[in-house]
């Protein structure tokens, strides 16, 4: 079946709170919508958030580079020859790789129809539900101890803690009254978003490990080119490092894993260029016998669901990060992945399971 159409319907939902993180702060979450349409009508949906500071891309350049690049390289190309079509899918422009993971999704939504699978079964299948976190933005350590203490009685377990914005003390004190407030057997993953320098992380991790605090992975402490930082950090700590903005492609994974410069990797669909690509970092970490997590933008519920497609498909990976529809005042989806407090399961259908998306909170970029 060859691909008719290819269309972008730019939307923005509100969050209920805003995410804050050393990075940015966050108050609507804007995406693209893809259409992917075959010539027999059968249709594929994908997103593509925005996140300037991460991948580089805007709500406008995800647009042009999907009608301006993508389309015409695939317009009228069988779905069918997979390989052939995420090649070329990969090759039209260098990086981009929100726009990528867009039309990648809708593909893949696409080809679970088509053969009338779900895309967790159509990459592999290895589990039929998943447990998310539930992150908490960074603000003053009692407003932070105070949304933990919520989550957790929300029926969350592991928590995400923002930190990485201010001084290693606020942190320390962040992270203490956080797990004063949230309880015995809450997890906690610290994400410092490069915050800190790497002699910053080395203090504060072996401060929070004298401390006894449960702190189960710090995600990217250093900046996402400093690997050689990243590395010191990992060898001078005994809590695990999980790599994040350093690992964007197989190349980038394949550096952080011959060089031990982490425990972890995250992988996350808007950095990768879609599932095809993230499929390769996984199985490149787990032939180096390193575990991966799922993670995600600030995405509604289309593009979580193709991420935790991909997450349920392998073995590999062993932790997620999917409570950003959460955080939204409103949910434009019908249908994907099913939320019951941190659990997430996938209703009965083909592709992502999707019954009906609603394009009509779009905005005018």
């Amino acid at each position: 079946m060859r691909i008719q159409s290819i269309e972008t319907y730019p939307v923005a939902i509100p969050l209920h709170t805003p995410f804050k993180t050393a990075l940015r702060t966050v108050t609507v979450a804007e995406s693209i919508y893809v259409k992917v349409t075959g010539e027999d009508g059968t249709i594929g949906w994908g997103e593509a958030p925005p996140t300037v500071v991460i991948t580089g891309e805007s709500l406008t350049s995800i647009d042009h580079t999907i009608k301006k690049i993508i389309t015409p390289v695939l317009l009228g190309k069988d779905i069918t020859y997979r390989e052939d079509l995420f090649k070329r899918l990969q090759d039209c422009c260098i990086g981009n790789t929100s726009a990528k993971a867009a039309v990648d999704i809708a593909l893949h939504d696409l080809l679970g129809k088509i053969y009338h699978l779900p895309v967790y079964q159509l990459l592999g299948g290895s589990k039929s539900e998943l447990e998310t976190d539930y992150t908490v933005s960074v603000n003053d350590p009692e407003e932070m101890a105070e949304d933990a203490a919520r989550y957790v009685r929300n029926g969350f377990k592991i928590l995400k803690v923002k930190v990485g914005k201010d001084t290693i003390e606020k942190d320390i004190e962040r992270i203490q009254t956080i797990h004063t407030r949230a309880g015995e057997g809450v997890r906690i993953r610290l994400d410092a978003n490069q915050g800190w320098s790497p002699k910053e992380a080395i203090y504060a991790i072996r401060k929070m490990e004298d401390h006894h605090l449960p702190i189960e992975l710090v995600e990217q402490p250093v900046h996402a080119k400093n690997i050689e930082g990243m590395k010191q950090v990992t060898d001078h700590t005994y809590t695990p490092i999980m790599a994040d903005e350093s690992v964007f492609s197989p190349t980038d994974a394949r550096r952080i894993l011959e060089t031990r410069s982490a425990d972890l990797i995250n992988i996350k669909l808007m950095k990768s260029g879609g599932i095809h690509q993230a499929v390769k970092i996984n199985h490149l970490a787990e032939a180096y016998g390193v575990e991966c997590m799922v993670g995600s933008m600030i995405e509604t519920k289309l593009g979580i669901t193709a991420a935790a497609h991909f997450a349920a498909s392998q073995n590999n990976v062993t932790r997620v990060d999917f409570d950003a529809p959460l955080m939204l005042t409103d949910d434009p989806i019908d249908g994907g992945v099913q939320y019951n407090k941190s659990t997430l399961t996938f209703p009965e259908g083909f592709g992502l399971g999707l019954i009906n998306v609603n394009t009509e909170q779009t905005v005018n970029i």
